[in-house]
């Protein structure tokens, strides 16, 4: 097995013709970060589109599932290898402390694209739904992904050009991450001048034996620990990084899954911490616009870091990773290839909501039904449109 496997150092010395790089995970994990020139694996069954005059590296997240792949290519006459530690072993080796935050805030200030498609968007959330106010002391909740580092920063890029005071603090929750996770976070907060708070609890050990929804009870105790922390400094606001693909995502969950029609609101009072709010001021962002800042800035964070899927699909035995939220994010990508508007449908599809076409609907737990007021005459009397 010895023969098979390959070292970072001697991928490194290479020459850079001689060899193809692949990323066996699954879509989702490598459209949110992988090895630079690193390609897809190809679909079953068109593995023989490689090339075979060249070395043939594959790669999972810790280079344990590329094995038996790469065995199953030097069978067939590829010269197939299994990159010794995977992408983890790759990140490992960028987690260099670099003073890069004026090089990034400036991608945020002077590129177009960048100001245009983050700051903009960012700042009519902010100031569409009133979501900062004089004098808040606001916890930006940092989880260590793309969306909660470029949401520190943009604040950062607000608190110099606002007109009237507030505060900011970065909190970031460590529910029970790996070392490489941790570092990373540290690291990238360090790197972009981000002062982060960290605090530690043992959430991911609680949840790992719930076989029920783990993941909407980590949820909540995740979103719980961060209201009783903000408090603690002192805080009367979280600001958590869901951005617009995260809302509509929420929307078409409820109906496929939980048979519900329920949005994801910009900001929400607390029920359980009096005086607490949670804002969303990435609520206009695009997903693929965070992607393009990342990339262009050589940026690297973690995806998800819990114990249930801070590894990919192919590091599984079962294959399971892919929770219901990737699977309606795939769901949007293809529809989007036959109506490219269709994202934007789905988020104004939330404030297009036409009541007197709805058979029920909920307002503050209670059950309105329309034949409580068809009887009485309120009820439609016209055709609708369109049902002839």
């Amino acid at each position: 097995m010895d023969d098979v496997m390959i070292t970072l150092e001697e991928v490194a010395d290479l020459p850079q013709d001689s060899y193809r790089l692949y990323d066996i995970r699954d879509e989702v994990s490598y459209q949110y970060g992988t090895i630079p020139m690193a390609q897809p694996y190809p679909s079953e069954g068109e593995e023989e589109t490689l090339p075979k005059d060249r070395k043939i590296i594959l790669f999972c997240m810790h280079g344990t599932q590329s094995l038996e792949p790469a065995m199953r290519l030097r069978k067939r006459g590829f010269d197939a290898y299994s990159l010794e530690g995977g992408y983890a072993a790759w990140l490992r080796k960028q987690l260099v402390v670099e003073d890069r935050a004026l090089e990034v805030e400036e991608t945020l200030r002077k590129k177009g694209r960048f100001k245009e498609k983050l700051f903009t968007p960012f700042a009519k959330a902010i100031s569409e739904y009133n979501l900062v106010e004089p004098n808040d002391r606001i916890a930006v909740c940092i989880s260590g992904g793309k969306d909660s580092m470029l949401m520190a920063k943009l604040f950062q890029e607000l608190q110099r050009h606002h007109k009237f005071p507030f505060e900011l603090v970065f909190l970031v929750m460590d529910p029970g991450y790996n070392e490489l996770n941790r570092l990373l976070i540290e690291t990238n907060a360090a790197s972009l001048g981000v002062p982060i708070q960290i605090f530690e609890t043992q959430i991911f050990d609680a949840v790992y034996q719930i076989d029920k929804n783990p993941c909407y009870l980590c949820a909540r105790m995740r979103r719980g620990y961060l209201y009783s922390k903000a408090k603690e400094l002192g805080c009367n606001k979280i600001a958590l990084g869901h951005h617009f693909d995260d809302v509509i995502e929420t929307t078409l969950m409820g109906i496929m899954w939980s048979g519900q029609m329920q949005g994801m609101m910009p900001k929400l009072h607390s029920t359980n911490f009096p005086g607490m709010e949670l804002i969303r001021p990435m609520y206009y962002v695009r997903e693929q616009d965070i992607k393009a800042w990342r990339d262009y800035n050589h940026l690297h964070f973690i995806q998800c870091a819990c114990h249930f899927t801070d590894t990919c699909s192919s590091c599984r035995e079962d294959g399971s990773n892919i929770s219901k939220r990737m699977e309606t994010k795939l769901l949007i990508q293809r529809l989007k290839e036959n109506n490219p508007g269709i994202e934007k449908n789905i988020f104004n599809s939330l404030s297009h909501v036409c009541l007197d076409t709805m058979i029920a609907y909920k307002y503050k737990g209670k059950t309105h039904h329309f034949m409580d007021s068809y009887n009485a005459g309120d009820g439609i009397t016209l055709d609708e449109p369109g049902l002839l």
